[in-house]
């Protein structure tokens, strides 16, 4: 009697679709490097839109871009609505074609560029605005912290969850002057502050690894950026409360008619910024703790190092790759 044969397991569609993505990422962070350390930061940034725009017409989707970059500082953008794609499933687009023009500008750790994939309405549609977030990685009790909570609250509670003294944790925050009561208050609590200057996405994901080095993050930085760290931390596990920051009524108005009759400002959860099947890729620019930066720049073989995440699966690659310059406009195959 011969054994049932037992079917195959069916994988994800979207295993290919996220070694595409990656060379979106890669050809984005060949174009900005270029720029590393010359002091343009929207050169740079201009690079990078047109490298990712070019290189999005080879990827099998039919892509809107949901969550764009670029009306805050008014840098060179692929704008809020823009399709992309060649054709293939309906998927929402969350982009920061250079994550830290100013690390790129001044040749500076971490500098990333970023895209983020998941079924049409996955994303959290939202205008370029400040966003306050809280984040930390995987593995803990549910709501551990609070965006609410006062910082020494969620110290406490964290440490708690953790087995750790507030002074084995480490706080990561935007260095801004309206972080100062955040800074000042966690230090107060005992706990250790790690502060950088811009690139908050990798902050983001730098709580849900091992090797990352900080334990909280929490502060105000771009809606946008906001958003593709709630795409990253999706595959990883983490955790991450949010809710939209307006300067005037101008941009509460336009978060309002994003939001479809959902109180713009209300507190945001993970599933609220990014749900679904989610794919997240990240390529460096400038080498940081999260990923090495473009190498070989200037010369006809460039060295690329990237992340891949899904969340289906939580599966998180890194790529290295040559590049051949002299084949094709950027070397990629």
């Amino acid at each position: 009697m011969s054994a049932a044969r037992i079917a195959p397991p069916e994988y994800p569609k979207d295993r290919n679709l996220a070694l595409e993505l990656v060379r979106v990422t890669e050809a984005a962070a060949i174009a900005a490097a270029v720029w590393t350390g010359r002091g343009c930061k929207n050169e740079a940034d201009g690079a990078a839109v047109e490298a990712m725009r070019a290189a999005f017409d080879t990827v099998s989707i039919d892509g809107v871009v949901t969550i764009g970059e670029g009306e805050m500082d008014e840098a060179p953008m692929l704008y809020i609505g823009e399709r992309v794609g060649c054709g293939g499933p309906a998927m929402d687009i969350a982009v920061d074609p250079l994550e830290g023009t100013n690390l790129c500008a001044r040749s500076l750790p971490s500098a990333l560029t970023v895209v983020a994939l998941a079924e049409r309405g996955g994303f959290l549609h939202a205008p370029d605005v400040y966003m306050e977030k809280i984040v930390v990685g995987p593995d803990l009790p549910d709501d551990v912290v609070d965006l609410d909570s006062s910082i020494r609250t969620n110290l406490r509670s964290l440490a708690k969850a953790k087995g750790k003294d507030i002074s084995e944790l480490v706080l990561c925050a935007l260095d801004r002057e309206r972080h100062e009561d955040l800074i000042a208050h966690a230090r107060e609590a005992g706990a250790r502050v790690m502060l950088v200057t811009d690139g908050d996405v990798a902050a983001a994901i730098a709580t849900c690894l091992p090797e990352g080095g900080v334990d909280l993050y929490a502060g105000s930085g771009g809606a946008p950026e906001g958003v593709l760290a709630a795409a990253a931390l999706r595959c990883v596990g983490g955790q991450m409360q949010g809710r939209l920051l307006f300067e005037n009524a101008a941009q509460r108005k336009r978060a309002e008619d994003m939001a479809h009759g959902r109180d713009p400002a209300r507190r945001l959860f993970l599933n609220d910024m990014a749900s679904g099947p989610v794919l997240f890729c990240a390529s460096g620019v400038t080498t940081g703790p999260l990923l090495r930066g473009v190498q070989g720049v200037g010369t006809h073989r460039v060295r690329t190092n990237s992340l891949v995440m899904r969340s289906l699966t939580g599966t998180v690659r890194y790529i290295e790759s040559l590049h051949d310059r002299r084949l094709g406009a950027h070397g990629l195959d």
